[in-house]
């Protein structure tokens, strides 16, 4: 029996044969590659996926496709674990991952946040996803796409975004367009906050007004901030400021002891 979209989970099932292709072709999977896929809905990357590899993970909450998988493909070939990909532990699957999906869209950021703790353990991550969060996570300063998803995502991956995808490619139709995404991991070696936590707070409060300028938009801390010292403008608006210029800010608060290095 066909397999019904369901809205709750915000399924969507990618038909199109040439963007299949694109998107293998720009994953490259080898066969000892250790691939994770998140979403594999009714198979169209699993499939081609499991041609190039030796084995693959796979990650999906609707019961009924993760039977319909286990039915369709030996254990010995792919291994489905069942469950919201918000409460996997990807840790748990090893390192040298690659995880790859054409992910929900109503669960997009909260995921890509999520997967942003085993980060030191992945290859490489490709996604498609509603093109206007991708334009969003590559954006550049002083542009009206740049903010708290650009700043938090950028300060831990290399993105580039490959290519869009119409919704006609998918049964049913989204109401917007898809692009596809490359994430890589920034080596360890990489510009890192003081504080994770206390980069995430002020990057949060800043965009919270972010027309403001920052001495009001961090008015109860903007009197800790050695403005001159670190080279802002204390009337830049949060979206004039570079990921290093933030991590600049949240350092400064932690030794002031403004914010909890934790």
């Amino acid at each position: 029996m066909a397999h019904q979209a369901r809205k709750r989970f915000g399924q969507h099932f990618l038909t199109d044969e040439g963007v299949i292709e694109s998107i293998v072709r720009s994953i490259a999977p080898r066969p000892d590659d250790k691939m994770v896929e998140i979403g594999p809905g009714l198979s169209a990357l699993t499939g081609p996926l499991m041609q190039e590899l030796d084995h693959l993970t796979v990650v999906e909450i609707d019961r009924d496709l993760a039977g319909r998988l286990r039915r369709q493909y030996p254990p010995e070939k792919l291994t489905v674990v069942e469950g919201d990909a918000l409460n996997v532990d990807f840790s748990a699957l090893g390192t040298g991952l690659r995880i790859v999906g054409n992910l929900p869209y109503n669960i997009s950021s909260p995921l890509l946040f999520h997967l942003m703790h085993c980060a030191g353990q992945v290859v490489d991550q490709h996604f498609m996803l509603q093109r206007e969060v991708i334009d969003r996570m590559v954006a550049r300063p002083s542009t009206a796409d740049y903010g708290r998803l650009s700043i938090m995502l950028q300060s831990r991956y290399r993105m580039t975004k490959l290519f869009d995808v119409a919704p006609e490619a998918f049964d049913p139709p989204p109401r917007v367009v898809s692009a596809v995404v490359r994430m890589v991991p920034l080596p360890e070696g990489r510009r890192k906050p003081r504080s994770d936590k206390a980069f995430e707070t002020l990057v949060a409060r800043a965009f919270a007004q972010r027309r403001k300028m920052l001495r009001r938009g961090l008015s109860d801390w903007a009197d800790a901030i050695p403005w001159e010292a670190l080279g802002i403008q204390e009337t830049a608006r949060a979206e004039e400021l570079s990921v290093e210029q933030f991590m600049d800010l949240a350092d400064a608060l932690v030794d002031a002891g403004v914010l909890r290095d934790q």
